[in-house]
């Protein structure tokens, strides 16, 4: 249910609060007044397209704030789906700014258009006049059909057999095409491979050998380094070890006299030692390096050839190396493909029969309940003053193509199944059916839709239904039969009327009326909620015009004892 609807600087309405009960709620006023503005405001917090020219002229921002009071289960479900914390409420906000940017959020927390639209199937419904448009589309009368008949279930199942048919195709449709392309592709992948086998990269050797090239481009310097170091550590005259030699010799002999000497002569041959094998390993090295005259080239020819190989392959040797690997194995799943190719085959075969056990089982029950859908929107419109009518829900194959591989007893199969539908409407005996779009008038088109949502009320979800001025084009009689089927349709779900019609409002459970009014020369509507005197002025005014008499009061109030209503507390 939608407890409260807060609208601020939006079109010609400053602030209001619009404080919705259960039941029937009406909205009337004057032509001009504002009461579609009411619905264009629900349309945006649900999530429909902002526009600059609905924040009014000189607010910095536009704001419209509904909350919902759906019942805990539907609300955390409904969160809960949309990856929000649970709550028993659920309160929507959306601000538009001037430039017709504009920003969602759900109890608080950011959420995209997509997302409003989401969390608002199955609590609002909103029936204007420009869901005639949408009743006269055939491509909408499948799903009410559906509705109606309890398919969603069938529908659901058939909705995931076409997702997996349709993948398997597109996997198939793959596959051929590889085979088709396999001889070209597999040239190109076998020339791209033996250039990389060519030059046979290893793992890591770009990097050693860009290593190794550092030390070869500095070989004199180090081997100097190298010779030097050895030369003064034991060659020449003067070098380290001799030095240390005589040390220890002078303290091994003058150790007779003193003990502590012959330890510290001992240290000194460690020391000695140590270094005379240091000096062993350097001169090894420089040998090492005197040896490797042409290393340098090789280096440098074998990086040329692997940075060669990285600029073509992904920037390094490496890259080429995993190259290497992923062209051998689609090499190897390219040779296989002729296997890949018959699993592919006997894949799309078995969700195709899947899938149309599925579509047959689903367009059987929809001929059997198109029957009892068209009999019953003609039950109601007989009771709207068109008793003559006859409606007939057609339900024929989707056309084909031969091409198609996805194709159920020649119907195209989509994921809706392999029917469509379309409302036939013979307005008079006697007469032919024919397409509801092509004969029907603008106020047939009123009263064909709220037969619609009177028949499917008992299997939509409970939730708001809104209705803007689809009694266009009717009045009298007919007129408070709609605020019948109106108020009986409200025991089952909250409903939101804007009508110029006082047969209808006499109905309402809740009166709201919408005023027009210039302050300080600005423009704005207000709505406010009606007294049972004041309900009964503006009936009163809706029956006889702009002056209201006594005769027209007393025709409000018969209106209002022949509908049994009084303003909800």
């Amino acid at each position: 249910m939608l407890s409260v609807l807060r609208i601020k600087n939006f079109a010609i309405i400053d602030e209001v609060d619009v404080v919705l009960g259960p039941g029937l709620n009406v909205v009337t006023g004057e032509t001009g007044a504002g009461k579609s503005i009411l619905v264009s405001a629900l349309h945006l917090v649900l999530g429909a397209r902002a526009r600059q020219d609905l924040v009014r002229s000189g607010a910095e921002s536009a704001e419209v704030e509904a909350l919902f009071v759906p019942g805990a289960d539907i609300a955390r479900q409904r969160l809960e789906a949309l990856g929000l914390p649970a709550d028993e409420e659920i309160l929507v906000r959306r601000v538009v700014q001037p430039q017709g940017r504009s920003r969602a959020l759900i109890n608080g927390r950011l959420a995209t258009a997509s997302q409003l639209a989401r969390l608002s199937a199955g609590l609002v419904d909103i029936c204007s006049q420009h869901e005639h448009h949408t009743l006269v589309d055939p491509a909408t009368h499948l799903a009410h059909l559906d509705r109606f008949g309890g398919l969603l279930a069938q529908r659901h199942c058939v909705e995931a057999a076409f997702r997996r048919a349709s993948e398997a195709a597109t996997a198939l449709s793959d596959a051929r095409r590889r085979l088709a392309e396999r001889g070209e592709r597999m040239e190109l992948l076998r020339f791209q491979l033996a250039e990389i086998e060519r030059v046979h990269p290893q793992p890591g050797e770009q990097e050693r050998l860009e290593a190794e090239l550092q030390r070869l481009a500095h070989l004199d310097r180090l081997w100097q380094a190298v010779t030097g170091a050895e030369q003064r550590l034991y060659s020449a005259d003067d070098a380290v070890v001799g030095i240390l030699d005589q040390v220890g010799h002078d303290l091994a002999d003058a150790g007779r006299y003193d003990v502590a000497l012959t330890e510290l002569s001992q240290r000194v041959e460690l020391l000695r030692t140590e270094l005379e094998e240091l000096a062993r390993d350097l001169q090894h090295h420089g040998e090492r390096l005197q040896a490797e005259p042409g290393r340098l080239d090789e280096v440098e020819e074998r990086l040329h050839a692997l940075r060669a190989l990285g600029r073509r392959f992904g920037g390094s040797a490496d890259a080429a190396v995993e190259r290497a690997a992923a062209l051998r194995d689609e090499l190897a799943a390219l040779e296989a493909l002729e296997i890949e190719l018959d699993e592919r085959v006997a894949a799309l075969a078995e969700a195709v029969d899947e899938a149309r056990t599925h579509a047959r089982a689903l367009s059987a029950a929809r001929h059997d309940r198109a029957e009892a859908l068209g009999r019953g929107i003609s039950a109601q419109l007989a009771g709207l003053g068109m008793g003559g009518a006859r409606v007939e829900v057609e339900v024929s194959p989707v056309e084909g193509d031969d091409d198609d591989p996805l194709q159920v007893d020649g119907a195209r199969l989509t994921a809706s199944g392999i029917d469509r539908a379309e409302f036939l409407i013979a307005p008079n005996p006697g007469e032919p059916p024919r397409p509801l779009r092509r004969v029907a008038s603008g106020g047939e088109l009123s009263r064909a839709l709220l037969a619609l949502k009177c028949v499917l009320q008992g299997v939509d979800p409970g939730g708001l239904y809104v209705f803007d001025e689809v009694d266009t084009g009717v009045g009298g009689a007919v007129a408070e039969v709609i605020g019948q089927k109106l108020r009986h349709i409200s025991r089952r779900h909250q409903v939101l009327c804007i009508t110029h019609l006082p047969q209808i409002a006499a109905y309402a459970d809740r009166h709201l009326r919408v005023d027009k009014e210039v302050e300080n020369g600005r423009t704005r509507s207000r709505i406010v909620a009606l007294s049972d005197a004041e309900r009964r002025e503006e009936l009163a005014r809706m029956l006889g015009g702009i002056e209201v008499s006594d005769a027209s009061r007393r025709a409000a109030e018969a209106l209002l004892d022949s509908a049994g209503s009084r303003v909800a507390p």
